[in-house]
């Protein structure tokens, strides 16, 4: 037991440049008590302690704003950085060493029956506020793209970005992204915002003409 919290501790301080000591890790982060508490919820589910199961994963929630559900199945040295708002639902099954942002959705779409939510691969990263929803899988090694929206499978390796979401990085092949960047939710190309910074750009320039017709207009006048 003590060997699985030291692994889980030391996941938590090689991701977070934050922690200063195996410690605060242990009395402070709340990432590290909804998963502690998963692990004993999660006991109890597999031997058909459903409400003792989930009272204990509400209690949790409660605590540290991390939902998880008993039902769920989560490798070693996940990572939840921050944690607010974090929704694991019932079959989601997530591999070794992933790391999720606040705000992430692990969830279904209302239209499957029994495995109804997402499966992570190993060393999956999932940006703040990113949507996965539905029975597929999302590759080891890939990243999402912060409030991104997964609506179908991502393959190993790769990056998506967007609403709904896109492949971007695929395979080493790098989009703008910045080297040794494994946990960098920042420096992702998104299509959404630079589509949207070219319509800034455009209503800049048109506000302009329209500010140089207006004055000429005031001249034309004053001429009168």
């Amino acid at each position: 037991m003590f060997k699985k919290l030291r692994e889980e501790i030391d996941s938590i301080k090689a991701r977070d440049p934050a922690v200063r000591s195996a410690w605060e890790v242990y009395f402070l982060y709340p990432s590290f008590k909804a998963i502690r508490a998963y692990r004993r919820a999660h006991w109890w589910h597999e031997r058909g302690h459903y409400f003792i199961a989930r009272w204990i994963s509400q209690r949790s929630r409660n605590k540290t704003g991390i939902e998880i559900h008993p039902g769920a199945q989560i490798g070693k040295g996940l990572f939840i950085d921050h944690g607010a708002g974090v929704v694991i639902g019932e079959t989601t099954i997530i591999g070794d060493n992933c790391t999720l942002y606040q705000n992430v959705t692990l969830g279904g779409t209302g239209k499957d029956v029994g495995k109804r939510h997402p499966t992570l691969g190993n060393n999956v990263l999932v940006g703040a506020g990113a949507r996965v929803l539905g029975p597929f899988k999302i590759g080891d090694n890939s990243k999402i793209a912060a409030n991104a929206v997964v609506l179908e499978e991502v393959p190993p390796n790769c990056t998506a970005v967007g609403v709904p979401a896109k492949v971007v990085k695929r395979d080493g092949v790098k989009v703008g992204i910045s080297p040794n960047s494994d946990l960098d939710q920042i420096h992702i190309p998104d299509p959404v915002s630079q589509r949207l910074c070219e319509q800034l750009v455009h209503i800049e320039r048109l506000e302009k003409q329209v500010e140089e017709l207006s004055k000429e207009l005031k001249t034309l006048k004053e001429d009168k």
